[in-house]
């Protein structure tokens, strides 16, 4: 059975104001050992958003801007990239090489926990019991993307339109393969009944 997000999210989640300063930001990454905050959402209708070591390093104190001046919002992400809690680990490591993200909160309506690269390579099977990549899951991921692509870009645009193109794709090749499969079990019963005409299961089949 393949692990799924919830099954190795870390659910003590510490979360931030977007209005609070960058220099509060850091005080607490310190003090909880964390690489990521998340941002809380302003209503039960706005995104979560999330701010991370690297938004600081990269966006405060390469340009030399005071931490004590400047506000989470100012160089978070939102809408970030969020995790459905049912989600197989191998497609939340495919989403992140997909992104280029480390860690991403995990939602069902409500904040339920965060995911990251460290979960996945420490608490996840993906060494000692390796799985298959199933469609519905591929498809979640390209529609997770999209979403984001949308968010970012915004929904007419080209990046958004080819985004959801791959989904549509793998739409129809999970329909090309669930009418493969039916005609193949089609094909196996009546080849059965051919053979054992008078089985049950072929009187059902002839009615």
């Amino acid at each position: 059975m393949m692990m799924r997000a919830r099954d190795i999210m870390t659910r003590d989640v510490v979360t931030i104001s977007g209005s609070a300063t960058v220099a509060e930001a850091v005080e607490i990454m310190k003090s909880k050992d964390l690489r990521s905050l998340i941002v809380d959402r302003r209503s039960a209708a706005d995104a979560y958003g999330i701010v991370t070591e690297t938004d600081i390093v990269y966006k405060v104190a390469a340009y030399g801007r005071n931490p004590n001046a400047m506000r989470v919002y100012e160089i978070m992400t939102k809408p970030c990239v969020v995790i459905n809690p049912d989600l197989g680990v191998e497609y939340v490591a495919r989403l992140f090489a997909q992104t280029g993200i480390r860690r991403a909160p995990v939602i069902e309506g409500e904040l339920l926990g965060i995911i990251s690269i460290t979960d996945i390579l420490r608490r996840s099977d993906f060494v000692t019991n390796p799985k298959k990549l199933y469609i519905e899951d591929q498809i979640e991921v390209a529609r997770s993307e999209a979403r984001r692509v949308s968010d970012e870009k915004g929904a007419s645009s080209p990046a958004a339109a080819a985004a959801w193109d791959v989904v549509e794709e793998l739409q129809a090749e999970a329909s090309h393969q669930m009418n493969q499969s039916a005609t193949a079990s089609r094909n196996a019963l009546e080849e059965y009944c051919r053979q054992y005409p008078d089985a049950p299961e072929c009187r059902e089949y002839d009615d």
